[in-house]
């Protein structure tokens, strides 16, 4: 691997670990896209390698917000629990596709992701049952 290739995974992984403290957001949001679209990965080697990535970065992001009081583990067990099922059949199920129509169903989620957001409204707490 070269020079600039390493500088360019360094990069990304700054942008994405940089990102996922400041708003939470895994690294799949911003390793994949870069990864495909800025070191010309396949996507499913993307998706792989991103699975990976954020261990270490959601482990130190976690004891961060855990020092500070911001964090619900029996919550975070119990998503977990679905997330260690989800990410198998998820994981089986994306091998399975084409690589072309596996970018444009990602794509999809992300533009679906990002509308559902810029178009709701944030619930205020008298709004709250």
């Amino acid at each position: 691997m070269s020079p600039p290739e390493i500088g360019l995974l360094l990069a990304i992984g700054l942008g994405a670990g940089l990102l996922a403290g400041l708003f939470g957001i895994g690294g799949g949001v911003v390793i994949v896209p870069a990864m495909v679209l800025l070191a010309s990965f396949d996507q499913h080697v993307a998706q792989g390698t991103s699975l990976l990535v954020i261990i270490p970065s959601a482990m130190l992001g976690t004891w961060t917000h855990h020092r500070h009081a911001r964090f619900m583990m029996r919550d975070a067990v119990i998503l977990a629990a679905g997330g260690v099922v989800g990410a198998l059949v998820g994981s089986l199920t994306a091998l399975a596709l084409d690589e072309d129509l596996l970018r444009r169903l990602f794509a999809l989620l992300i533009l679906a992701v990002a509308a559902r957001m810029f178009f709701s409204r944030t619930r205020t707490p008298d709004a709250i049952d």
